[in-house]
């Protein structure tokens, strides 16, 4: 047995050696502290411009600057076709709908316009994608490379719905850019925009992914935009919206402004949306959209509280079935409320919409509804959008 005058000595030494472990502890980790706190950010801020140079370098081969020539409208009307969503006081496209705005030096053809818009190669044998109102009423299409290299171009396919457009240069082993997978953005990422805005050749500008999935804008008749802050003007129509890897996820469409200038508020057709519309111009030069044949409206929220138990984002509900549609033929009734498609949650009417739109006419689909109160299911062969 150990006397316990000798254990106490032992606890009081212990005791003092915890004591200056733990004064030793306090005093290096403010020293860390302070080291940390006096850091100098410039190498955190130089790894973060060279990362962005790094992309830059990378993609800037494959964006293209687009020269059009377009046939003059035979009315000077100005309540004539003139009048559409990129003349709006609130919706600017990129490129331009007043042939003062945009001239070129080549112009020596009193009766027509020219205009400039942007693009990028998406395939080394030539293919390039733009936006639909950067070619309408083309009747000569040059692509200016990079380095200089000129082509006419050839339009394979325009969905004006979408405003998408598909291209093709007659040349080999060309710089590409991949499209990315839209569906993975999140909010807050950085985002990269490339392009020709107001004459200025591959000019870069860098934000962040303002929103996803905007829609009722009135700028096209499909619409799931990427929302952006990356500064954009007339000129960038067509061009890539990047995300850090380097990768083609939007195509730079359309700001809103109350001023006719950039106010930080860009739109971008999502790339996943995209990959699909060209798969069907390259086939059949023009989109083929799935039909369903019903009229839909959203859920309010106020009714949305019956969904949350099972586990669904929103509802769209069945206001009109057209008569032999396959919605009719499937037995889909007014009032249904479509929850799901293939077993995934829709977000809206307009989220089911597009998703319907972009099926190949001819498949097959579950859809998942609730009526009644009693969630049902059915199997429905798409039509093809007349």
């Amino acid at each position: 047995m150990v006397p316990l005058h000798k254990n106490n000595q032992q606890q009081h030494v212990i005791t003092l050696f915890f004591i200056f472990f733990l004064l030793l502890n306090i005093f290096f980790s403010g020293t860390c502290l302070s080291q940390e706190n006096n850091a100098d950010p410039i190498p955190t801020l130089l790894k973060t411009a060279n990362a962005f140079t790094s992309i830059i370098k990378r993609a800037k081969p494959a964006v293209v600057n687009i020269l059009v020539k377009k046939e003059s409208p035979k009315s000077q009307d100005s309540h004539s076709a003139q009048q559409n969503f990129f003349e709006d006081q609130l919706i600017k496209d990129f490129f331009g709908s007043s042939p003062e705005q945009i001239k070129s030096k080549k112009n020596t053809n009193q009766n027509s316009r020219y205009g400039n818009g942007s693009g990028f190669i998406i395939s080394q044998d030539g293919y390039i994608i733009t936006n639909h109102h950067v070619v309408k009423d083309a009747i000569e299409v040059s692509v200016y490379l990079q380095d200089k290299r000129e082509y006419s171009a050839k339009i394979i396919g325009t969905d004006s719905q979408s405003d998408i457009a598909l291209l093709k240069i007659n040349a080999i082993g060309l710089p590409v850019l991949l499209l990315g997978d839209s569906n993975k953005l999140q909010v807050g990422e950085w985002a990269i925009a490339i392009g020709s805005p107001l004459e200025f050749i591959q000019t870069v500008t860098v934000g962040i992914i303002s929103a996803k999935g905007r829609s009722s804008m009135g700028i096209s008749e499909y619409e799931d935009f990427i929302q952006t802050d990356a500064a954009i003007n007339p000129g960038n129509s067509g061009g890539p919206l990047l995300n850090i890897y380097g990768e083609a996820i939007g195509i730079n469409t359309a700001f809103m402004t109350q001023t006719g200038g950039y106010m930080g508020v860009g739109f971008a057709v999502p790339s996943n949306m995209a990959k699909i519309i060209i798969l069907q111009l390259k086939k059949h030069n023009k989109m083929l959209r799935g039909w369903l044949g019903v009229g839909l409206v959203d859920i309010i929220p106020g009714n949305l509280s019956a969904l949350e138990s099972r586990h669904y984002r929103g509802a769209a509900k069945v206001v009109s079935v057209k008569r032999d549609s396959p919605a009719d033929n499937a037995n889909i009734k007014m009032n249904d409320m479509i929850v799901a498609l293939n077993e995934s949650p829709i977000s809206g009417a307009s989220d089911f919409r597009n998703q319907i739109a972009l099926t190949p006419p001819g498949n097959n689909i579950t859809l998942t509804f609730l009526r009644n109160g009693k969630t049902e299911n059915a199997r429905i062969r798409i039509g093809t959008l007349d």
